[in-house]
């Protein structure tokens, strides 16, 4: 690809992506960031705060307007998703889509699978991969057991919401700790008063490697922690980015950098700058990893239905 900017569309405007993902766009000067929301008054706040010269109310007049999309980060809402990615990989446009791909397993795989026909880029945009805290984890050789904790204030939900809209950034983790092939090993759902989805926990093993995810909707706090484990240390990380560590008896606390973004502690910024690098390189991403993770969701989530009758 040439040295021109790369031409972005930003699809969706709400907190997520004006907090973690418009700034990095905007901030690239290699990046000419393209606005869509029907929103016409999200729409002309941001395109002002930002001074974005393109703004549309749909991915088809952004199309039409802006010309040529070198990728389409979709932030819409999760029941948009597949519309949205579909449109855009039918124009052969790289597709990068917050979590999840779709609300259903069968609706995920379509989407991978017209990726794949196509050719085209798809990835989900899990940025706890991309963590600097969690990141160091996934490289250490001896790592044992992964406990995660995902939790959020008196907010229990629908069991496929809460399984596959929110818990499926614990069961990705968990994954890429532990492992890619790692397999279920057991499920405990508790119903809140309501009868929604109010608490569920997860283990799952691969080889000697054991992990456990636990997510409390209906808990005093929204906080996410993270205890890492391997012989003679534990890490412990609350919110991605505050770290203390216990090695061989001996703790150490890592204050985070205030200097550093928001967006470049939970690693928004370094799993942005990888999808931009394989657009510029041509490079065609398969998302079939996620997809592996929206179908362990789905395995979670028939056990946890079950269990609540």
């Amino acid at each position: 690809m040439d040295d021109r900017r790369l031409r972005i569309a930003l699809i969706g405007l709400g907190d997520i992506a004006a907090k973690a993902y418009l700034p990095v766009l905007a901030g690239d000067p290699a990046v000419e960031p393209v606005l869509v929301t029907r929103d016409p008054d999200r729409l002309a706040q941001l395109q002002a705060a930002w001074r974005i010269r393109h703004g549309y109310p749909t991915i088809e007049a952004a199309l039409s307007g802006a010309g040529h999309l070198d990728a389409g980060f979709v932030h819409a809402a999760t029941v948009a998703h597949p519309d949205l990615a579909h449109t855009l990989l039918a124009h052969g446009i790289p597709t990068f889509v917050d979590k999840p791909l779709a609300l259903t397993l069968a609706d995920s795989r379509a989407i991978v699978e017209h990726a794949r026909e196509a050719r085209v880029s798809l990835a989900v945009l899990f940025n706890r991969r991309h963590a600097p805290a969690y990141a160091e984890v996934a490289s250490w050789p001896d790592l044992d057991t992964v406990v995660l904790g995902k939790h959020r204030h008196r907010l229990p939900d629908d069991p496929r919401w809460f399984v596959v809209d929110d818990f499926v950034h614990v069961v990705d983790t968990l994954r890429f700790l532990v492992g890619a092939d790692a397999e279920l090993v057991d499920v405990a759902a508790r119903p809140s008063t309501d009868g929604l989805l109010g608490r569920l926990a997860i283990v799952l093993r691969s080889g000697a490697r054991l992990g456990v995810g636990v997510m409390d909707r209906d808990s005093g706090q929204t906080v996410e922690v993270l205890e890492a484990m391997a012989p003679g240390r534990l890490r412990r990380v609350t919110d991605l980015v505050d770290v203390t560590e216990r090695v061989d008896g001996i703790e150490q606390h890592r204050q985070p950098d205030n200097w550093a973004s928001v967006s470049a502690q939970r690693g928004f910024v370094a799993m942005v700058d990888a999808l931009l690098a394989s657009v510029r390189a041509g490079e065609v991403l398969d998302a079939g990893d996620a997809l592996a993770t929206h179908a362990l969701c789905e395995a979670i989530l028939e056990r946890a239905v079950d269990q609540l009758g």
